[in-house]
């Protein structure tokens, strides 16, 4: 079966040149990651359809305690039995493999995460498939990449052209699919990558729109003058700004302190999935709008022109037909959404945040509005202006992609009439989070690790080095009870100036320099006097094989060492890693990265 494509590997080396081969895959990876997010569309839909057929429009629906509980243990079971491998946190698994795996992501995550999330958001999840979409995509031109047997730099270019394709076709925005993967995926935007990124998403983008209406996402008609170009709407907008980042920062917080309350159940399956599936189906059940991806409410929100069409966000719940509680449905529901689309992921389903930043920003412009308007706070603001720019302030906080917001919701709204606007509110939003968060909630736990790839020269040189491609293994190692005549003896033998001095059950004790024992390597007199424990000493430190490679390169300029040891996760000694062998590979990685 795979003669065909080995015919045409073989083929390619001969008449394309990499440059060209690159192109071409970045319009295949296009297009199979615009392929793959209409898909997952059909499947969400499909997934809802029949799920949503047992659901009343106005009454109170008791199926929304069980139904969201259902999709995450299907799900759940899924990832257990079939995958058998963690297919969460999309776009925190593309950025592990850019900075640790060379851009390689496992071949089930072409497929995986689309058939997982569609259950999950399908059955109610609180979660987009934005993330999931975005993992396929990227898995697709990771994998393309490596059955033509590419470099890591190539490898994870085509990794950003899949990201690219599926953000572009998913949202029919082919700006934002770039932006988004030079922002969030810190793929470097040179000479030689912005082609590629462009073809890949245009390619999606064009076949979206042949497969779906030409009109974009989120096309409506404004109610009012978009935004009036005063001070005092300029005032407003960086208050709202403001505001949006402290949301964000309430997103990214909670959503970290909730993550690590699910975790604490990780070894408990089925009652994890109970205990989670429960808060989620109260949740949803007493707010009906955070049920699924929450696209229908942002549609409500910007179509909305009467007291009615807004009163209706509440349709399905308990506070249906009580006008007077919209307020606290729209501000309970906003605190809640955190938690719902922790409940989600943290317990088993899969789905990632892009909606929910989108549907958050969206009730966020929506409130503060409504409470300008209300308490007449000045002039009147229309609700579908504001929630446009929320939708945009809070992909700007939590996502730190202020780029990204602007963009996106201008290409989602088919006009970039309010481009001025959303530039101030995602930039306040990204400035103010930016203040207690310095990375997206996609990068926190990488960051922490010390394992994420940056805009910043030095520290992706770093993170993309390898500690264990620079160890030296092949070290000499003697017996600390040996004499000075045997130690002499396996010196001679010796390629290295170094010898490790280790237990019998291979734990390093010390080491012996050479150069610091010539006076006395040739006194035969003196070999059965002196042993080899009296002659070693202590390293000047000493390296774990997890060590990252910023701290490595830290610690060889504290301590002026032109070799240390490394130590593997027993304790065992794993080699030794030279200054020399250090620099070359960091020289080597500088260079490639400046390529054009």
């Amino acid at each position: 079966m795979m003669q065909p494509f080995e015919q045409f590997n073989n083929w390619q080396r001969k008449h394309l040149t990499q440059q060209q081969l690159v192109l071409l895959l970045s319009f295949v990876v296009g297009l199979l990651s615009g392929g793959a997010a209409l898909l997952l569309h059909f499947l969400i839909r499909l997934v809802q359809h029949l799920v949503q057929s047992y659901l009343a429009v106005t009454s109170v629906n008791w199926v929304y305690l069980v139904l969201p509980t259902i999709g995450i243990l299907i799900t759940a079971l899924i990832v257990r039995y079939v995958v058998r491998d963690n297919v969460s946190h999309g776009i925190t698994h593309i950025l592990y493999a850019i900075s640790r795996r060379g851009g390689r992501i496992r071949r089930h995550n072409t497929w995986s995460s689309m058939l997982t999330s569609a259950i999950t958001i399908g059955f109610g999840g609180s979660v987009g498939a934005e993330a999931p979409i975005v993992l396929t995509g990227s898995a697709i031109g990771s994998n393309l990449g490596n059955f033509f047997r590419l470099d890591s730099k190539t490898l994870m270019l085509l990794v950003g052209c899949g990201a690219a394709g599926a953000v572009a076709g998913i949202f029919k925005a082919p700006i934002a699919g770039l932006v988004f993967t030079v922002e969030v995926l810190m793929i470097d935007l040179t000479m030689s990558s912005l082609l590629p990124l462009l073809i890949s998403s245009i390619t999606a983008t064009s076949l979206t729109y042949f497969f779906t209406s030409s009109t974009a996402m989120f096309a409506y008609e404004p109610s009012h003058e978009m935004f009036r170009l005063q001070l005092g709407s300029i005032a407003l907008a960086i208050l709202f700004g403001i505001c949006c980042g402290l949301i964000s920062l309430y997103f990214v917080r909670t959503s970290d302190v909730c993550e690590r309350m699910f975790s604490k159940l990780s070894h408990h399956f089925y009652v994890r999935i109970i205990f989670g599936g429960a808060i989620l189906s109260v949740l949803i059940f007493f707010f009906p709008t955070l049920y699924g991806e929450g696209y229908q409410t942002i549609m409500m929100i910007l179509n909305g022109r009467t007291p009615t069409d807004y009163n209706s966000m509440m349709d399905g719940s308990l506070f249906s037909g009580e006008g007077g509680m919209l307020v606290f449905f729209v501000a309970m529901t906003i605190l809640l959404k955190v938690l719902a689309t922790s409940a989600t992921t943290g317990v088993g389903g899969v789905g990632g945040i892009f909606a929910p930043s989108l549907f958050l920003g969206a009730l966020s412009g929506f409130l503060f509005a409504h409470l300008l308007n209300d308490y007449q706070l000045g002039q009147f603001v229309a609700y579908d202006t504001y929630a446009l720019l929320g939708m945009a302030g809070l992909m700007s906080g939590v996502m730190h992609a202020p780029l990204t917001g602007i963009f996106l919701i201008a290409e989602l709204t088919g006009g970039y009439e309010l481009m001025l606007p959303l530039m101030i509110v995602s930039v306040c939003s990204y400035l103010t989070i930016k203040i207690f968060v310095p990375h997206s909630i996609y990068a926190n736990q990488l960051a922490r690790k010390g394992i994420l790839l940056t805009h910043h020269t030095d520290h992706t040189v770093l993170t993309l080095m390898n500690l264990e491609s620079v160890i030296e293994k092949d070290v000499d190692r003697v017996l600390p009870e040996q004499n000075l005549g045997q130690l002499v003896n396996a010196i001679s033998n010796s390629q290295t100036f170094v010898m490790a001095v280790v237990s019998r059950d291979g734990h390093l004790q010390g080491e012996v320099d050479v150069r610091e024992i010539r006076h006395i390597i040739f006194r035969t007199e003196l070999y059965g006097r002196f042993t080899v424990a009296q002659l070693m000493h202590a390293p000047k430190a000493l390296l774990s094989i997890n060590d990252p490679m910023n701290d490595v390169m830290r610690i060889f300029d504290e301590t002026h060492a032109e070799y240390l040891p490394v130590e593997d996760e027993n304790g065992m000694l794993k080699g030794y890693i030279t200054r020399e062998r250090m620099y070359g590979m960091y020289r080597k990685i500088v260079a490639d990265l400046s390529e054009e």
